[in-house]
């Protein structure tokens, strides 16, 4: 199933988790209305396409341009960027050289972090099981993680005759390697499809110095 990251963050939200407020937009009006009901002074506009790498990808007719998440400090930045993402063809590391077009953008309040963290939940083919995984380097691509720094990655398959115990959730929490809480390494992160996976950065609140 794919969802869209303003659709994970209201379900996260209704389940308790923290999230930075944020609203939904389908014009460059729309947004800046967002925004100013957000209030300022910074805010993140988000393209919205089932496929990660937006901050890092390129528009298919602006190449040399801005990415698909971007940090504006004014509602006439908010606009514009809407504007510039909104009906484009947006091109990452997981759309393939078609890339997705942006139907809707997402605006988000911008604020200060502190620290950030991965958590995300996949299909591991190899065991045809939900796998956890969790890391400090909450502000880089998994992939790049778990092939630069293995040892900075967690994993725990969840067993469905059990389903998440309580015991591998303080595990993750106290990043230790106890009980089925294995480190990773390069060759043994999961492999999942696009359409399985459901993960995304754990953060306290959302940053805008550091787009995705």
């Amino acid at each position: 199933m794919n969802i869209h990251e303003y659709q994970a963050k209201s379900l996260l939200k209704k389940f308790g988790v923290a999230v930075p407020r944020g609203g939904v937009a389908y014009t460059p009006q729309e947004a800046r209305k967002v925004a100013e009901e957000l209030g300022g002074p910074v805010w993140v506009v988000k393209s919205q396409i089932h496929a990660g790498g937006r901050g890092a990808g390129r528009f298919k007719d602006n190449q040399a341009g801005k990415g698909g998440v971007r940090v504006v400090k004014s509602l006439d930045e908010v606009a514009a960027s809407a504007g510039e993402m909104l009906g484009h063809i947006l091109v990452t590391k997981q759309t393939g050289a078609a890339g997705r077009e942006v139907k809707r953008v997402y605006i988000e309040e911008g604020c200060d972090i502190k620290r950030e963290l991965y958590l995300g939940m996949l299909i591991d083919r190899s065991t045809s099981r939900v796998t956890v995984m969790a890391s400090i380097e909450g502000g880089m691509e998994i992939e790049e993680v778990a092939a630069e720094h293995p040892d900075k990655i967690l994993k725990v398959a969840i067993d469905p005759a059990t389903g998440m115990e309580s015991r591998a959730s303080r595990c993750i929490a106290r990043s230790s390697s106890c009980w089925r809480c294995t480190r990773s390494s390069p060759s043994s992160t999961p492999r999942s499809s696009r359409s399985t996976r459901s993960s995304s950065p754990a953060t306290a609140r959302s940053s805008p110095s550091t787009p995705r």
